[in-house]
């Protein structure tokens, strides 16, 4: 307790029986003037009696009687017992000392003894030491008592205490009954509400139940039509991409010549090939975000020329009337972004902008903005056209959902168009917005980052990234098509197309990274990768898997020792130089994770 003023107020030796009275007699007219009444004045004096009692003997007794002014806590008043010698205060009177009032504490160093004991005093509207002053004043006038005066005047005390207690008693009795009725009232209410709250729980369980197995039913329905787009639009690309093939062979220069109307007919064919297999390849990708298997190929794109080629591809599907204005961009901020899927949700955008624009302009513009000190880029693509409902804007990004209305009559499409895009542009780390207006026209907005990662490599810098790489696929024409791209990655590139003499190849080089094909002969790429791991040689280095299916659809619980998985189509230096991530302090560190992807322990990542 922080101490203030204190402001003794008398001191008396305890040496006879006849000073425990006086001390008694003298904590009452303390404890009036103070303020303390009735229980309060009982419990006080009683105490500093029971103590004096018990000490009285000891040598050097005496009791020091105060009023203590902290700087912050209320008035206590407070008696100060010291003495010397062996003698300690019995339990009883500590007990009695802690039970009954606010402060207790006793203090023993090298045979001397102090026992404080105090009581708050009730707030004072006076001035700081008034209250002390009144007690000295009323110790001045309170004269000599003789022990039978003080013993009627105890007996009053406690006759009066009694008194009181006895009426707390009966008030205290008279409040068990109405209690006692209340509870009667309760308890009948208690049953009545418990009757209706378990009849209403009975029918809750059984609609949570039914609930859980609708619930239940919803997610299994949902994870087989994600398994049907997918097996799906596997089973449909191999055909379609077969009959787009035959289309071109037949409309080669060098094949055998077609009739005017044959040519055009192929032409039909090859280009309605082309739409199926982009319809194709969105079910796909749909699918592959539902189950969390799309991940975006961070690399440096060329703007500019993304951009010439949307224009080329989409110039021939403006209506006559209807301009397609796709800007040229320079001197804009580096862009490092998966580029696929950027130009699938620009190309969309547009191609719906287009599609139902049938007079006026489709428009596009890039700006760039600076966010928490990071660029990012704007896209935003206007139309002329008929507009979306405000009812339908929320709408039109469920999957398969086409407003309704007589416009919508032979326009081509899937419902897919919208939700892809948005899918897409929340995988590039962005949002897309979209506002319209019926009849004036569509504004949609997409925002992504520049970079994904302020503090990220640029991926594709100039410059060799590895000394060494080891590539192990026995497949001649993939190995001669990546030779170059390797090139740009690494300044030796060692290959290797019998997989059973791998390991001693790399033991011999200790490469900086090694590649791996799964789909090898005996042993395979998850043998080898279990072999790696194993050697105490090569278990450090790092090792990304090759392949030529879905990379989501490899068995990652076999690829604990792969750092990433790249599928064999579109393989770039940036992809591969991203996916190694070496590190220049060595290595046997574990690279820093591209942006939005964890590198975790026996994990592969994409």
């Amino acid at each position: 307790m922080r101490q203030g003023h204190t402001d003794s107020l008398c001191v008396l030796p305890l040496a006879v029986e006849r000073d425990g009275f006086e001390l008694r007699r003298r904590g009452q007219l303390v404890c009036r003037a103070l303020g303390l009444e009735g229980h309060e004045l009982v419990r006080v004096v009683t105490v500093l009696s029971e103590v004096g009692r018990d000490l009285l003997g000891a040598p050097g007794l005496r009791a020091d009687l105060c009023v203590e002014s902290p700087l912050r806590e209320a008035e206590l008043f407070r008696a100060r017992f010291t003495w010397s010698g062996p003698r300690t205060p019995g339990r009883d009177a500590l007990d009695a000392a802690e039970r009954l009032l606010d402060h207790c504490r006793y203090e023993a160093s090298a045979g001397d003894h102090a026992l404080t004991v105090g009581q708050r005093l009730p707030a004072s509207q006076g001035y700081p030491g008034q209250r002390a002053e009144r007690a000295r004043a009323a110790l001045r006038d309170s004269g000599d008592l003789s022990m039978g005066e003080e013993l009627r005047i105890q007996n009053r005390q406690l006759l009066q205490a009694l008194e009181e207690s006895r009426a707390q008693q009966e008030e205290l009795q008279r409040l068990n009954a109405e209690l006692e009725e209340t509870n009667q009232g309760v308890v009948a209410l208690y049953s009545e509400l418990s009757a209706e709250l378990e009849e209403t729980n009975t029918g809750v369980v059984a609609l949570y139940a039914e609930l859980e197995d609708k619930t239940r039913q919803l997610r299994l329905a949902s994870e087989a039509k994600t398994r049907f787009w997918a097996n799906v639009s596997h089973e449909l690309r191999a055909p379609v991409n077969s009959v787009i093939a035959l289309a071109r062979l037949l409309l080669a220069p060098d094949a055998d010549p077609l009739t005017e109307e044959q040519r055009q007919q192929m032409s039909l064919i090859a280009g309605s090939g082309s739409t199926l297999l982009a319809l194709v390849e969105e079910l796909l990708d749909v699918a592959k975000a539902e189950s969390g298997r799309l991940e975006p190929h961070l690399v440096r794109t060329d703007l500019r020329t993304l951009l010439h080629q949307l224009r080329g591809t989409l110039r021939g599907m403006a209506r006559d009337g209807v301009r397609l204005d796709i800007p040229d961009v320079e001197d804009v901020p580096e862009l490092v972004t998966d580029e696929v899927m950027l130009t699938r949700v620009l190309r969309n955008l547009l191609s719906n902008g287009l599609k139902f624009t049938t007079a006026g302009e489709v428009r596009l513009t890039v700006g760039t903005e600076e966010r928490a000190g990071r660029p990012w880029f704007v896209f935003t693509t206007t139309d002329t056209g008929i507009g979306i409902a405000a009812d339908q804007q929320d709408r039109v990004f469920e999957e398969f959902y086409q407003v309704l209305g007589t416009h919508q009559r032979g326009q081509p499409g899937t419902g897919l168009g919208l939700p892809y895009a948005r899918r897409l542009t929340g995988l590039l780390g962005g949002v897309l917005t979209l506002t319209s207006e019926p009849g004036t026209g569509t504004r949609v907005r997409v925002e992504i980052p520049a970079r994904p990662d302020p503090d990220a490599p640029s991926p594709g810098a100039d410059g060799v990234r590895a000394d060494s790489l080891v590539v192990v696929d026995d497949d001649p024409t993939f190995v001669e098509l990546l030779r170059p791209v390797l090139g740009r990655v690494a300044r030796k590139v060692t290959e290797v197309s019998v997989s059973s003499r791998a390991l001693d190849v790399i033991r011999a080089e200790r490469p900086d990274a090694v590649l791996i094909d799964l789909a090898m002969p005996a042993p395979d790429g998850y043998v080898l990768l279990q072999v790696l791991a194993r050697d105490p040689e090569t278990a450090h280095i790092p090792v990304v898997v090759l392949t030529s299916t879905d990379p989501g659809d490899v068995d990652r619980s076999r690829l604990t020792h792969a750092r990433a998985v790249l599928g064999k189509t579109h393989l770039t230096p940036e992809r591969i130089a991203l996916a190694l991530a070496l590190d220049p302090a060595g290595p046997d560190r574990t690279p820093p994770a591209r942006a939005g992807e964890q590198h975790t322990p026996g994990e592969a990542t994409p």
